[in-house]
């Protein structure tokens, strides 16, 4: 066998979860057991490795993605652990931009949380491979295939067990390996490091043939290989069928799926087994696509270091004033006091350093080469999502989608001095987070910041505080709205003024129709070139966008809007760009001021998870709050509820329901779209 090169040997990896099923202890484990900290931080002491953000240490969350290495049987492997709160959901996104496969984890009592299902969905958006770890089978309702039942009804892809647990709660004792026929205990006295593989007890040995033939018999339908020595009654060989799941879990035909406990130490290893056997290498993983800027063509780079460098920013991250900027490495190499060429600002910069990360700690290298996630320092101007390259040789990546913010909050600086250090830290905030926006309200004199959600602004707030040494009194959250249009109607625009020596004609007719919710601005152009000229386009285009920025009612943006450009006219050496921008702008703001204007609110998704004897308590309290109940299904000794609820509706409802249900329900939220008003 020809040995493996030395992309092959590395793994890129994102571990992703709902809030609070294990995400950051599984990943200690990891940096545990591969020797990369000699001491396992807890969450729970906020003494955890990843988290190392003091927010991140209060609260015992995960916040922002932090970025390790480690090593495991002769392989690197780049980890990021994401966050799992929907605040935080832009980190998640943009880690799964560059990462290659992910381990996602479960809790085993609540299986399939409404995060779990978003972040899962977000890695299937970019086509990573997975891998599931059913975490948290110590804990009493633990139900290891009741997790499965749940992936299976919930997921586009086929959950396959390749271990079993040996009892669950306070009996689980270890797993048994379906593929190998052996039971794996781990002792309890070195912390999980050291584990022992043994025959299966007698009593499991029925359940485990059982459910390594339903392993053999899902792979079968699959793989051809496979599914021809399983029909002709022959025992596949074990390298048989890694390389089948291999196969199927690289092209999202199925999920592998471990469980464990990784707060009691069982469970880590054979999923670090399962990253090297089963995710990809950068070599597995298709070509990256991007267009040359000057050619406007299609081009393709290989995970090589001799193709030309091809790299992603997909994080910029602030450290006592410096900025450090996360590459992903696609092709070709980079070197320390190299320039580098950012093809989205048309700028070269200088790479000062090259950092590899483990959480804040770092360590300085000289070089990096394709596959690798590297932190750099020295690059001004390059922002997330930006394609750095080889000027010789310019592509442009596909770029990483953002968020739209859905709440805001005004704030004002205590002092003179308080103003001037404002400014400068949300211009260093803004760089980091690319879900923050930032506007200046001149009538109150006021910052307003908007972001993901109320916990979201909480942590920006507290940074301001802690690492700026800046001093804000805040107002309270405030809903971010949308205005839009309930009936049709027709507006025209003339501007005709004459500025300096120039006189400056515009003449525009316009509809304006309701569209679909979430279809933004459409403009149709229904003139010929005799009505408006084709070099006028552009500018009525951006002066109608202009316009739509700032609605009629309250001043927020109008969406789902169709505009039909129906005529105008023209007046020889007196049309100018400027006059059909001003006119489009003010039929725009005309039109919508006669279309019924009304304004829509952010709709939200929320889970709740409550014990069953206050489920009338809950669903009382939604409907208080204007929510709809979509649906509520019983699961033992709980209930979850789904609603849709207008986010003005639950600020403070966290406190609200741990009154309500004596601390013991919980909930989650995600953003749904705008509506009317509920």
């Amino acid at each position: 066998m020809a040995p493996k090169s030395k992309l092959a040997k590395i793994r890129n990896i994102g571990i992703i979860a709902h809030i609070d099923a294990g995400k950051t202890t599984f990943t200690e484990r990891i940096l545990f057991y591969t020797g990369r900290s000699h001491k396992m931080g807890e969450v729970h002491d906020g003494e955890a490795t990843m988290d190392w953000m003091p927010q991140e240490q209060e609260r015992g969350i995960t916040i922002m993605s932090a970025v390790t290495s480690c090593s495991w049987k002769g392989h690197d492997i780049h980890v990021i652990d994401t966050p799992g709160h929907v605040d935080f959901t832009m980190e998640v996104e943009r880690s799964l931009r560059v990462l290659d496969g992910v381990v996602a984890v479960f809790c085993a009592v609540a299986g399939v949380e409404p995060q779990s299902e978003t972040v899962w969905h977000q890695a299937d958006k970019y086509n990573v491979p997975k891998i599931a770890f059913i975490n948290k089978m110590d804990r009493i309702g633990a139900d290891f295939w009741g997790a499965i039942a749940m992936m299976g009804k919930r997921f586009n892809s086929v959950p396959l067990a390749l271990q079993i647990p040996m009892g669950a709660e306070e009996k689980f004792a270890g797993v048994i390996d379906l593929l190998r026929r052996k039971a794996i205990r781990w002792n309890d006295q070195t912390l999980g490091v050291s584990y022992a593989e043994e025959d299966i007890p007698e009593d499991f040995r029925d359940e485990a043939e059982h459910y390594r033939e339903a392993m053999i018999e899902a792979l079968a339908e699959v793989d051809d290989d496979i599914a021809n020595q399983y029909l002709g009654g022959e025992e596949p060989a074990e390298k048989d069928i890694i390389e089948a799941i291999r196969k199927a879990t690289l092209s999202l035909k199925t999920v592998p799926v471990f469980c464990g406990t990784a707060l009691r130490n069982k469970g880590v290893q054979p999923v670090l087994d399962a990253v090297i056997n089963y995710l990809p290498s950068p070599e597995d993983i298709p070509h990256i696509k991007g267009t040359n800027p000057r050619t406007n063509e299609e081009e393709i780079r290989a995970s090589s270091e001799k193709d030309p460098l091809t790299a992603l920013a997909f994080k910029v991250m602030m450290d006592e004033g410096r900025k450090i900027t996360f590459l992903r490495i696609y092709s070709g190499k980079i070197y320390v006091n190299n320039d580098i060429y950012n093809v989205i600002k048309q700028r070269k910069e200088k790479l000062s350093r090259i950092l590899k990360m483990h959480a804040n700690k770092r360590e300085r290298v000289e070089e990096a080469g394709a596959g690798d996630i590297v932190a750099v320092m020295g690059l001004k101007t390059t922002t997330t999502g930006d394609t750095l390259c080889d000027d010789a040789y310019p592509i442009i990546l596909e770029r990483i989608d953002f968020y739209e913010p859905v709440i805001s909050q005004a704030i004002e600086a205590k002092t003179p001095g308080d103003q001037e250090k404002l400014t400068a830290a949300l211009e260093k905030l803004l760089e980091e987070d690319p879900t923050l926006r930032v506007k200046y309200d001149d009538d109150t004199a006021q910052t307003i910041i908007s972001g993901m959600g109320e916990l979201h602004l909480e942590i920006l707030l507290d940074r301001l505080t802690r690492e700026f040494n800046t001093f804000v009194n805040v107002g309270k959250p405030r809903v971010v709205y949308r205005e839009t249009i309930q009936k049709k109607t027709e507006a025209e625009g003339r501007f005709e003024r004459e500025l300096g020596e120039k006189k400056h004609f515009g003449h525009i007719r316009l509809n304006l129709i309701p569209a679909a919710r979430g279809t933004g601005i459409e403009i149709v152009w229904k003139t010929d070139s005799a009505s408006i000229p084709a070099e006028y386009h552009e500018m009525v285009e951006t002066g109608i966008h202009e316009s739509a920025s700032s609605g009629v009612l309250g001043g927020y943006p109008v969406v789902d809007v169709k505009v039909e450009i129906v005529g105008g006219s023209i007046r020889e050496g007196e049309s100018t760009p400027m006059g059909y921008k001003i006119a489009a702008a003010t039929a725009f703001k005309d039109g919508c001021s006669q279309g019924d204007p009304i304004l829509l609110e952010p709709i939200m998704t929320v889970d709740i998870v409550t014990p069953t004897d206050f489920i009338g308590d809950v669903i009382g309290d939604i409907n208080g709050r204007h929510g709809e109940v979509q649906a509520i299904a019983q699961k033992g000794h709980v209930s979850e509820v789904h609603c849709r609820v207008p986010l003005k509706s639950l600020f403070g409802y966290s406190t609200d329901l741990r009154s309500a249900t004596q601390g013991r329900a919980f909930y989650s939220m995600q953003f749904l779209g705008y509506d009317k008003g509920m």
